[in-house]
């Protein structure tokens, strides 16, 4: 698959915790993209927290803004997207995904996210009696779509955001010609 500037965008996906902002930030000034985080342009839109649009309007509410959201930056170019961690749930997410660029997959084992994300009081899904089950759970289900969607899968556990930024401005250049 090469891309050339101008074809598309490079979606994160992952679990909540997995990196996606961090590395999605120093990926687009490297890359001289722009950058944008699907739940901050969320919170922008509707002026109010992930946790908010969850109290009021479910979690099925927030995936509506979410699809909305996907479809229209699906329509841009030169964009690094973090993508929020359910964003695979839907088949018209996924399908924008592929369709629309390049997707990096940032696989990261629930203890580890479960260290990054436990003081973390703005996770909606974690606020259940026992959030790490939470996790296993959440990356069981999701795992496989995220990989249906991936262009390239990262081992997030095992190199730090130096290494991964590295790893993908490597293969993002060689498969883009950038």
């Amino acid at each position: 698959m090469e891309k050339q500037n101008g074809a598309g965008n490079i979606y994160l996906v992952g679990l909540m915790g997995a990196g996606k902002t961090t590395i999605g930030r120093s990926l687009a000034k490297r890359l001289g993209f722009d950058f944008i985080d699907s739940d901050h342009e969320i919170e922008f839109r509707t002026g109010v927290s992930i946790p908010t649009i969850f109290e009021i309007e479910g979690e099925e509410g927030f995936r509506k803004r979410e699809a909305q959201v996907i479809a229209e930056l699906s329509r841009l170019n030169d964009y690094v997207v973090a993508t929020g961690g359910g964003v695979v749930l839907r088949p018209d997410n996924r399908a924008n995904l592929r369709t629309h660029g390049f997707v990096v997959y940032l696989d990261v084992p629930p203890p580890t996210l479960w260290e990054r994300t436990c003081h973390d009081r703005n996770r909606p899904l974690l606020q259940v009696e026992n959030p790490f089950l939470k996790l296993e759970e959440l990356y069981s289900q999701r795992d496989p779509l995220y990989r249906e969607v991936a262009d390239l899968v990262v081992d997030g556990s095992r190199i730090n955001a130096q290494g991964i930024l590295q790893l993908l401005i490597r293969e993002i250049g060689e498969r883009w010609k950038l």
